[in-house]
């Protein structure tokens, strides 16, 4: 399993913000109405101290009321107005966060769907998760009301600064030579600011995967009184991620206050010099200015860097937000290392739309010519491996494990593709096809079964969706499931509990059976499918087996040699080929691997029957 991959990047990338920004535009008319509303409050808000500085000029400085009841009635409308557009934009940016949040989880359902399997065998499920719960929740948070934030600060930022120059340009440039040392100062934390939060994001993915595993492996870990190492370990994970995270919040911390003094800076120039002004009457660098200008300059100078910390903000949180960035576009950018040439998705389509009335049926003839495959590329797995497999015919696949068995299987069903060497189907080489055209035929049993969330019906028809409760019930019935399955409290409507875990194991391994059968597929795949059934139950199953498999193509991986002595052909894998080949009795009258290995097996079973009758 790979380990979380490490973000290097120094800088915020642009490129990355304005894709995911681009998930924000797929609404577009919330977007453009929440703009609207923001740009709209925005300029009600610098006109606040221009109503000040109208009081000030015109009721206080010389006494009189005359005209207030208008200016009264003025400022109740502009705060109405206000409110208006606060409540236009927070409900608008509201719905943009949902929104961003349902895409980005599509996407990312999307990709993983597609993804091929050389990806899971490579990513901790706890990455993925951390992935598409916590840093997707974090982003669409990010992007709609950082935006929000940016546009109205910016806005306003602007809005003030052209009044301030408008009114006095001379103060405006004194009161604004606060901004560069800002600037610089921000630019000066950036760099270390990322490098904390990063660290961060990537030990809480190490928490979630943690998570994962100590709950999926709860079992195993009573059984090995592991309960103390799991805690220590544990407590080292979130260990680095706390003094990650309070490292960055310490340099947040410290950005803010350098924010807020030079604010102090501008407001005090502002009141001294514009003070002067006022009392003198001039000045010899920015003249003459009334009370109300000078109350209106001080105002805009103190909330000037409202906008200015606000901004500040957004721009320590995209900090913070680089590193959740990078790992959810990193995973909708992820390589699929098995995919369809563009030319063969046009004529077949893909997993989403597929075009089924171009698909040609499938025999099932299947054919390996000189394939090689390897994981890694110092150990490989098969060799120049031939085979050809007529269509109809049961193969068994027996070997000592690490023998590439599976590795066979799994190439035929095109989870995994040759590194060399070529596949055919019906005579074609299966690229030139679809994956769905081919695994739509494909019937997988796995000795790891999986039932999901629902009930007994619901895994069954997993299989074939539309099929009808009938149809459930015979593929129930074929199986030798039905027994057991109305003995359930609400028979074929029981829930079966997360991954099934209200069933015992033999009982899941039978509802994955009907699961596939039901499907009616043309190649059967059984890979140690009876390994968790009692002897009694997989006899029953054989028989099902045997009559299901008739004028279809099936491999079939099995450790028990017992299950296999009917197939058409037996081929002993060692080391990715084929040692010995033929059907039960042929590879018997051989007196070689496959002889040994069966004859052990017969002694084994043998005296484990004896032991069993001993005991009762």
């Amino acid at each position: 399993m790979s380990r979380e991959k490490d973000y290097t990047n120094e800088k915020v990338d642009p490129k990355l913000w304005k894709r995911l920004y681009g998930y924000a535009l797929r609404s577009r008319s919330t977007f453009i109405k929440a703009m609207i509303c923001l740009l709209f409050v925005a300029l009600v808000d610098a006109l606040y101290p221009l109503m000040t500085n109208y009081a000030v000029d015109h009721f206080i400085v010389p006494g009189t009321s005359k005209g207030v009841w208008v200016f009264l009635a003025a400022y109740v409308v502009l705060a109405f107005s206000q409110a208006m557009g606060t409540l236009g934009f927070i409900t608008q940016c509201g719905k943009m966060e949902m929104n961003i949040s349902y895409d980005i989880r599509q996407d990312g359902m999307l990709k993983l769907q597609t993804q091929s399997f050389e990806y899971y065998d490579k990513t901790a499920v706890g990455y993925i998760m951390a992935r598409m719960v916590s840093d997707v929740g974090r982003l669409s948070e990010m992007v709609a009301w950082s935006l929000v934030d940016l546009l109205w600060s910016g806005c306003y930022a602007v809005f003030c600064m052209v009044i301030l120059f408008i009114k006095n340009w001379k103060l405006a440039i004194l009161v604004l030579l606060v901004l560069p040392p800002l600037a610089v100062i921000a630019l000066l934390l950036e760099r270390t600011i990322l490098k904390y939060q990063r660290e961060a994001r990537k030990q809480n993915s190490r928490i979630t995967g943690a998570f994962n595993e100590g709950i999926m492996g709860a079992m195993t870990t009573k059984t090995l009184v592991y309960e103390k190492q799991n805690n220590e370990e544990f407590r080292g994970i979130t260990e680095d991620m706390r003094r990650a995270s309070i490292k960055a919040a310490l340099i947040n911390a410290v950005f803010f206050p350098l924010v807020i003094s030079l604010g102090a800076i501008g407001t005090s120039v502002a009141l001294v010099l514009g003070g002067k002004g006022v009392l003198s009457g001039e000045t010899a660098f920015i003249g003459a200015i009334s009370a109300g200008t000078l109350v209106a300059f001080v105002t805009y100078a103190a909330s000037l860097f409202d906008p200015i910390q606000q901004i500040a903000a957004i721009f320590a949180d995209f900090q913070s937000a680089q590193a959740s960035a990078e790992r959810v576009l990193g995973l909708l950018d992820a390589p699929v290392a098995v995919v369809d040439k563009p030319e063969v998705t046009d004529t077949y389509g893909d997993f989403i739309h597929p075009k089924r009335e171009n698909w040609e049926p499938i025999r099932g003839e299947v054919r390996f010519e000189h394939v090689s495959f390897y994981y890694n590329p110092q150990e490989p797995i098969l060799e120049d491996f031939s085979l050809t497999v007529p269509a109809g015919q049961t193969i068994a696949l027996v070997g000592e494990t690490g023998a590439g068995k599976s590795t066979i299987v799994n190439l035929v069903c095109r989870f995994y593709e040759p590194t060399a060497g070529t596949i055919y189907i019906d005579g074609k080489d299966y690229r030139q096809r679809s994956q769905l055209w081919l695994q739509s035929s494909l019937g997988y049993v796995l000795q790891a079964h999986h039932l999901f969330s629902g009930t007994i019906a619901d895994n069954i028809r997993y299989g074939r969706p539309e099929a009808t409760l009938e149809e459930v019930q015979a593929a129930a019935r074929l199986v030798h499931a039905e027994d057991f399955i109305l003995q359930q409290s609400k028979g074929y409507d029981t829930e079966v509990g997360e991954g099934g875990n209200r069933l015992s194991t033999g009982q899941k391994q039978l509802i994955c059976f009907a699961r596939v059968i039901l499907a009616n597929p043309q190649i059967f795949v059984l890979d140690e499918a009876t390994s968790s059934i009692d002897t009694e139950t997989e006899q029953l199953i054989q028989q099902a087996i045997t009559t299901v498999l008739k004028g279809r193509t099936s491999f079939v991986v099995a450790h028990r040699l017992s299950t296999i002595r009917h197939a058409d052909r037996i081929l002993v894998i060692q080391k990715g080929r084929i040692l010995e080949s033929g059907t039960h009795e042929e590879l018997l009258a051989l007196g070689g691997y496959y002889h040994e290995l069966y004859h052990r097996q017969y002694r084994e079973e043998r005296l484990r029957s004896a032991m069993g009758e001993g005991t009762d």
